[in-house]
């Protein structure tokens, strides 16, 4: 497996080129799934199985909290008027109650088990990685990632849209990380809209939907954290460490996540753009990165793996 760093040299040699390859995979008939919307909470919509495995036991774990609340605001509220002064003017005095004992410590007991009967196989399926239809590596950098396509040999920079580094010749009359007209313009050039401000990025990963896909993370500089909400996925990206983590796509889209630890003054800067398109589009896009990040000239129907 060749190292991102080597790559680095070949990589900015191309920072100054038009990202064809990416444009020729636009937005635009792609729904953009994994966005944050304004005035809502919860999850994002799950597309992976180990998305779906979370939020079933985030959901599981909702009910016990919420009845172990109400029991224990009921029993409060019995216990103040049952046991008022007026009500009980001469109070027992008793200091143990073995049934009581022996049930607020198996109660608890069987609450954990159970808990941990659903989440120790979640846990188990996140951390047995499976053998990959594709290996992405993503690298952290104080701010943006590097990819690698393992199996493919090539890679590339993935900078926020606004952030200094992706603006271009073009780009004389926009202020770097200031959302105004120039900036909401670039956007649109990108191929994105003003609600894609903060997420969208000048290069994003494209993936086939349907394959098991594994990514290994690690870090330049500092901690940095690789995540995508929609797939379920999130892990720290350690200096001199390569950890794993694995999805397979189950739906066609777009799909933003962003640095998850804080890791320096443009932290905030460090988005995540995921495309996940049919295996044909794939292809396609393989055989045009290929070229332009590689320098390999590839047919343009290169079969995804």
């Amino acid at each position: 497996m060749k190292h991102l760093l080597p790559l680095s040299g070949l990589m900015a040699s191309f920072a100054a080129l038009p990202a064809l390859a990416q444009d020729s995979l636009r937005i635009d008939g792609l729904d953009v799934i994994g966005r944050p919307v304004d005035g809502e909470t919860g999850f994002q919509p799950a597309v992976t199985e180990v998305a779906r495995d979370i939020h079933n036991l985030d959901y599981l774990i909702l009910v016990i909290i919420t009845l172990i609340t109400l029991f224990v605001t009921g029993l409060i509220i019995w216990v103040m008027i049952r046991y008022s002064r007026k009500r009980n003017p001469t109070p027992s005095s008793f200091t143990h109650h073995t049934p009581i004992e022996i049930a607020w410590t198996i109660g608890p007991i069987l609450i954990l088990v159970l808990i941990g009967a659903y989440s120790l196989p979640i846990l188990f399926r996140q951390q047995e990685i499976p053998e990959a239809d594709i290996t992405v590596k993503a690298t952290g950098n104080q701010w943006y990632w590097s990819y690698e396509y393992v199996d493919e040999e090539f890679g590339f920079d993935s900078y926020m849209i606004g952030a200094p580094a992706s603006l271009g010749d073009d780009d004389d009359d926009v202020t770097p990380f200031v959302l105004d007209d120039a900036m909401i313009a670039k956007l649109e050039r990108e191929g994105y809209s003003r609600e894609d401000w903060l997420l969208a990025t000048d290069t994003s990963i494209v993936l086939p939907v349907g394959k098991t896909i594994v990514f290994q993370v690690t870090s330049s500089d500092v901690i940095h954290s690789w995540t995508i909400p929609a797939f379920g996925v999130k892990q720290d990206g350690v200096p001199g460490r390569l950890a794993e983590l694995w999805f397979t796509p189950e739906q066609e889209g777009v799909y933003y996540g962003q640095c998850s630890e804080l890791c320096g003054q443009a932290h905030a800067y460090m988005p995540i753009t995921v495309k996940v398109v049919s295996e044909e589009a794939y292809a396609e896009w393989l055989g045009n990165a290929k070229a332009e990040y590689a320098g390999i000239e590839q047919p343009l129907t290169v079969a995804s793996k």
